[in-house]
């Protein structure tokens, strides 16, 4: 069996609607993952990720090149990749017309799980996705956010070597999301590995391994959050409290020309892009005749990066 979970090479997904100019979804990918790690995809709306998703889980078959799934070929050993992978994916459904407990038995029995086992995981996932008074609910009749709980509390019943998730945080609150968060580091622990998407930088930041950046199917950027951070050399943020909010910071942010900032009460965050030295004095420049309570400066974050390099390629 081979040593990745997944090897990609010159993959490729055309759409070509009808009267329209074709589509090149995805745009000839190349990588491989390693086994036992949580690796993200992360991109803008449009950039290619889901659609790489489906490839991978033989939804939708490459229009060229290959993937491989533990060794197995996503177009000529579909089923064996099936066998090997539990995935939650945007338009994924749940059973709407089975209970929460039924939709968690069904799934189950479909990965071969004897019914006290079943029984047994199903009562776990349940308590820990906060679904046990919704258990004889019909899926239908919960809200959105109910229903993507129920989808992916159910690849925590199987024990497949490698799990797809596609944005997995929606619907959830803050401490749900915290929870859920700390499972996937233990699956990985196991010795799973774990493909996911996310538009919540900060989840990628936290959770991932390993991370490529897609946009508009192509490869921009690829590998662990140090190795990205060294992409955004000169990149700072900076987050300052006043005694009270200044009239006319968010005119002064502006000028600074920031790659973002926000105004939260009494505190501003900015990230911009400056010389090491200019640092201070941008500070200098906000802070003058205002009260400042506290002052950090810190180097890029994800978004800093994420955001840096998309920029980077509309302006190409």
């Amino acid at each position: 069996m081979s040593e990745f979970a997944l090897e990609v090479e010159k993959l490729v997904k055309v759409y070509a609607p009808r009267g329209k100019p074709a589509i090149r979804a995805v745009d000839g990918l190349s990588f491989s993952v390693p086994r036992g790690i949580i690796f993200g995809l992360l991109g803008p709306n449009g950039a290619g990720k889901s659609t790489l998703l489906r490839m991978l889980t033989t939804l939708t078959q490459p229009s060229e090149g290959s993937a491989r799934v533990l060794g197995f070929d996503v177009v000529r050993k579909a089923l064996e990749v099936r066998r090997r992978i539990a995935s939650v994916i945007q338009e994924t459904a749940a059973e709407l017309f089975l209970s929460v407990r039924d939709n968690f038995l069904t799934y189950a029995k479909f990965h071969g799980l004897e019914r006290t086992t079943a029984l047994r995981r199903s009562a776990a996932v349940m308590e820990t996705f906060q679904l046990t008074e919704e258990a004889d609910r019909k899926v239908q009749d919960l809200s959105g956010g109910f229903r993507r709980r129920v989808q992916v509390a159910k690849v925590f019943l199987a024990e497949t070597p490698v799990l797809f998730l596609d944005e997995y945080s929606t619907g959830m609150d803050a401490i749900l999301k915290r929870q859920v968060m700390s499972l996937l580091r233990a699956e990985t622990q196991k010795g799973r590995t774990i493909i996911l998407t996310t538009q919540v930088l900060s989840e990628a930041e936290e959770l991932c391994d390993d991370i490529l950046i897609l946009n508009k199917g192509k490869q921009v950027a690829r590998g662990d959050l140090n190795t990205l951070k060294l992409l955004s050399q000169g990149v700072y943020e900076v987050a300052m409290t006043f005694d009270r909010l200044p009239e006319g910071i968010a005119a002064d942010l502006q000028a600074l020309v920031p790659l973002r900032y926000s105004v939260d009460q009494n505190t501003i965050e900015i990230a911009f892009k400056a010389e090491e030295a200019r640092v201070l004095e941008m500070v200098s420049e906000l802070a003058r005749n205002r009260r400042v309570v506290h002052v950090e400066v810190r180097g890029a974050s994800l978004e800093d990066i994420f955001v840096e390099l998309m920029q980077g390629r509309e302006a190409q």
